[in-house]
């Protein structure tokens, strides 16, 4: 596995995503994406061909909006709450109706509540100790519960082509995963019942090839998501994104799209 080493901080006590980052995860832009319909589409389609009702637990929230999306999208098959680290970005999944318990997820109890489903989306990648986030995880899950895992796919089209210009090699990011090093962190204590290699953006390709390794800004961030999800609402580019689902599904079958997901269960 892929680590930094030393790791600032901020970043190893989750202090910047209660502060600076919440500036990024609060913008305007990001909230319209986020919150947009067809945002967490592919997260969404994964969870629900495995978990189709219970308790879900979305730890790394943020401001909501994946639990947002799944109870928009299937009114009243689950029983929701996200944890975070943010106090802002929960103060806002909060005031969009999203259940949420704050503080460190290795301290939290739960009141001994056990979930059906625990979902990480792109955290473990955040984490100094990704191992005690799966340990805890499966502490809180119910006998033969699932776990959902996403994190940055280091053997990706866009990692290979770009190398140390690829935007996702940041401060923040902690660890770097290929689907081998997943499985090993992952196998003490679930068994992967799904594995997949999703998302592409080839416009990230692009820019982070014209920049040459030039540190991409939180507001830029968020104005390439804004767009992004706009192109994906667009009606006049529906032929497109026919083409480029087909680019995505082949990049995802030689396991070169953008990410890794997993779906793993709960080992007795």
């Amino acid at each position: 596995m892929i680590y930094a080493n030393p790791v600032p901080a901020e970043y190893a006590s989750g202090q910047y995503y209660d502060g600076t980052g919440a500036e990024y995860y609060l913008s305007p832009a990001k909230l319209e994406s986020d919150y947009a319909p067809v945002r967490f589409e592919r997260e969404s389609r994964l969870f629900r061909k495995h978990c189709q009702s219970g308790a879900v637990l979305d730890v790394g929230c943020s401001s909501g909006a994946f639990l947002f999306q799944l109870n928009q999208r299937f009114p009243g098959c689950y029983q929701t709450l996200g944890t975070d680290v943010s106090g802002p970005a929960l103060d806002y999944a909060e005031r969009r109706g999203v259940a949420v318990v704050r503080g460190n997820f290795l301290e939290q109890d739960f009141g001994g509540r056990k979930f059906d489903a625990v979902t990480l989306w792109a955290v473990i990648e955040h984490l100094v100790a990704p191992q005690k986030f799966l340990a805890k995880s499966w502490s809180v899950l119910k006998p033969d519960g699932l776990c959902f895992v996403l994190v940055p796919n280091m053997r990706s089209l866009a990692a290979r082509l770009l190398g140390a210009r690829y935007r996702y090699l940041y401060p923040q990011h902690l660890n770097y995963f290929t689907r081998a090093t997943l499985t090993r962190l992952v196998e003490p204590r679930f068994s992967i019942i799904a594995c997949r290699s999703t998302h592409f953006n080839p416009i990230v390709i692009w820019r982070d090839w014209r920049s040459r390794g030039k540190e991409v800004p939180n507001r830029e961030r968020g104005q390439l998501l804004q767009r992004t999800t706009a192109y994906k609402q667009s009606l006049l580019l529906r032929p497109v994104k026919v083409l480029y689902t087909l680019g995505e599904e082949t990049l995802g079958a030689l396991n070169l799209a953008d990410n890794l997901a997993m779906v793993l269960r709960k080992k007795a």
